[in-house]
């Protein structure tokens, strides 16, 4: 399948690059993707909140005060769930949320979402970006019709001039091929992909 190939400033270069249809023209599964961006939200919780029983809670090794005739009511610990600076009854412990999800199953979700992209128009393949020095204005110059937008730009390797332009604009998020994500993509109203990146997304999930 023919896709278009813009230039580094965004125009019509008049060229086309071919990717394999089983790439760039897979079936739409919402069911998919649903399950996959779902796994991946749930396997970026951490899982930390932790609190203390009454075993874990620091002192209250003796007894407060003998159990009889005090007056007071029987106690065998100052760190009973009660007291204060007492354990929790029911304390949280650290736990995982990680969704189990194969390489096949993400590999067609990520199919399908690119594929999806291409068809409805928020997919350009650019020849590069020709960022020379970290500067934002140039970077603007470039992305000025999509400015309202959220956009994604998806280059082979970490281009460090890129990022630097695009890390102030609040809309505009920078990855290279090795750390897209599927959320990152449904998310964007555009993604900007360099031809390089792209054919190393497509060896990689066809």
């Amino acid at each position: 399948m023919k896709v278009n190939l813009m230039s580094a400033e965004l125009k019509d270069s008049n060229k086309a690059v071919d990717i394999s249809d089983g790439f760039i023209d897979a079936v739409y599964n919402e069911s998919l993707i649903h399950q996959v961006i779902t796994s991946t939200l749930s396997n970026a919780r951490s899982g930390t909140k932790a609190q203390k029983t009454r075993a874990e809670v620091s002192g209250g090794g003796a007894k407060p005060w003998k159990q009889k005739g005090t007056g007071r009511a029987r106690a065998g610990s100052s760190r009973s769930p009660l007291w204060r600076k007492g354990g929790k009854i029911f304390a949280a412990k650290p736990k995982t949320y990680d969704l189990k999800i194969n390489k096949k199953m993400y590999n067609g979700a990520m199919r399908s979402i690119i594929s999806e992209l291409n068809r409805t128009g928020r997919l350009i393949v650019v020849e590069a970006f020709n960022i020379k020095q970290p500067k934002t204005k140039d970077l603007l110059n470039i992305i000025t019709p999509y400015l309202n937008q959220r956009i994604t730009l998806i280059t082979q390797d970490f281009d460090m001039n890129l990022f630097l332009s695009s890390r102030n604009l609040k809309n505009v998020y920078m990855v290279d091929v090795e750390l897209i994500d599927p959320v990152s993509l449904v998310d964007s109203d555009k993604v900007i992909i360099t031809i390089d990146a792209l054919k190393s997304l497509e060896e990689g999930l066809v």
